[in-house]
């Protein structure tokens, strides 16, 4: 294997479905969890501990921003949490979060949760093969998702606990992997934590239960909207060979990232799913194309979608995310009813049932931490797996349609055979040409 560039950044190593639920009994509700100091521990397939004040060791595959802030969360959530492994392809990404988390944790008073000795800081293409040898408990997926259900599988098989950031998969053959390994994370009751994060809001909780009691009546339609700016780029350097320059720009690559409709825009569709009761939509047709974002230094994915997604029931799902500087902005759920309207971001509900959340909010990204290493330690183990396979599939659905211009079903994003992701990869390995997706041209594989 021939390593990509160095100057700090080389990547060498330093030592069909069913809408219908899957993993029904499965869920623990977070509330139920015991909120007392005496917590029994887990019972679990591999190595798997952590009662009351035992440590619990926790590996990091992905030390970009995400990355780093899910390990800082994870280690606020319990003191007796330690920092074991970290893994990235890029040395220089490991260093900085490595150096972040030092400099963090020093400043909290708690230096000690940091226990990542330089053989444990691990840097290649088999990063999360050597983060998972080294007795990890918990393990924190950041890496680009097109790598997440190896991942996920690898970590499951081990008896690992798994916080999986969003969305799982790429491609639906990768889905199936996902959806299998959460339901054998069930069986061998550990626990799978989605990055989903919206889910753990305590307002979008509170707002969505009063949805579920029924305050705007029969739900008749959905808005959501992620319009945003453009995201970051790394200029490629001429030392670089075109899988790193992929990997270092994975945002544009439809098999690293899913496009943005399903990297960034699946919190909204996750959102919009959540409201029906996780009842999925049956079909979707989408616009969507590079306006903008023209440049091949932009790889392939779209800079704007605008999806409508149809339930059984009749009520229509209106989705539309954009990556464009310069242009209005706004990213909020809106529910229109028989009864009345629910903005989900404001917390707020109008018309017959007037209602607005009132309560001392923790942050979501917080929340989903505290829930996992609460759940971990009480042996009450939390399995999102369902919701997150399937909200990543919504987002698949959409791409697809947007893709090819076609009407596209829910069993047929499922039933979808095309591979985006490379079965092996090398840093000097011949990468397929990058292909833009024109509507009405592009197949449905």
């Amino acid at each position: 294997m021939t390593n990509p560039s160095a100057s700090g950044s080389s990547p060498q190593q330093s030592t069909g479905s069913s809408r219908r639920s899957f993993l029904k009994t499965a869920a623990v509700s977070t509330a139920a969890l015991s909120a007392t100091g005496s917590l029994s521990a887990l019972h679990a397939a591999g190595s798997v501990h952590g009662g009351a004040g035992e440590p619990l060791k926790i590996g990091l595959i992905g030390c970009g921003g995400r990355g780093t802030g899910a390990a800082r969360q994870a280690l606020a959530a319990n003191k007796e949490n330690i920092l074991w492994a970290m893994g990235d392809a890029f040395e220089n990404r490991l260093q900085g979060s490595y150096e972040g988390l030092e400099e963090a944790m020093e400043g909290s008073g708690n230096p000690n949760q940091i226990q990542v000795s330089p053989e444990r800081r691990f840097v290649g293409l088999d990063c999360a093969d050597q983060v998972l040898a080294t007795g990890v408990d918990v393990v924190l997926l950041a890496s680009p998702p097109g790598f997440r259900p190896m991942q996920v599988e690898k970590a499951v098989n081990k008896g690992v606990h798994v916080f999986a950031e969003k969305p799982v998969a790429t491609d639906a053959p990768g889905l199936h992997r996902v959806r299998k390994a959460c339901e054998k994370a069930q069986q061998m009751g550990t626990t799978v934590v989605s990055g989903l994060c919206y889910r753990y809001h305590d307002g979008r909780r509170a707002v969505v239960d009063q949805l579920h009691q029924g305050a705007v009546g029969e739900i008749l339609a959905i808005q959501g909207n992620y319009l945003t700016g453009e995201l970051w780029l790394h200029q490629r350097r001429p030392d670089w060979s075109e899988l790193e320059n992929q990997m270092r720009n994975w945002l544009y690559y439809t098999w690293l990232s899913g496009d943005l409709i399903a990297e960034q825009h699946i919190h909204t569709l996750d959102m919009m799913a959540w409201i029906k009761q996780d009842v999925y939509p049956e079909s979707c047709y989408s616009l969507g194309g590079r306006q903008k974002r023209t440049d091949p230094k932009y790889g392939q994915i779209f800079d704007h979608f605008a999806t409508v997604y149809e339930w059984a029931d009749g009520t229509r799902g209106f989705s539309n995310c954009r990556q464009q500087n310069g242009c209005y902005r706004n990213v909020n759920e809106y529910v229109m009813g028989t009864d009345g309207k629910a903005n989900i971001f404001a917390h707020e509900i109008t018309g017959k049932n007037n209602w607005k959340a009132d309560m001392k909010m923790r942050g979501m990204y917080q929340a989903e931490h505290d829930e996992m290493f609460e759940a971990i330690r009480a042996g009450k183990p939390i399995n999102n797996g369902e919701y997150m396979c399937n909200s990543t599939a919504m987002a698949m659905m959409g791409r697809m349609a947007a893709y090819t211009g076609k009407k596209i079903t829910w069993d047929q994003a499922w039933a979808s055979r095309e591979v985006l992701v490379p079965e092996q990869l090398s840093w000097d390995m011949e990468m397929p040409e990058v292909e833009v997706a024109v509507p009405g041209i592009t197949k449905f594989i």
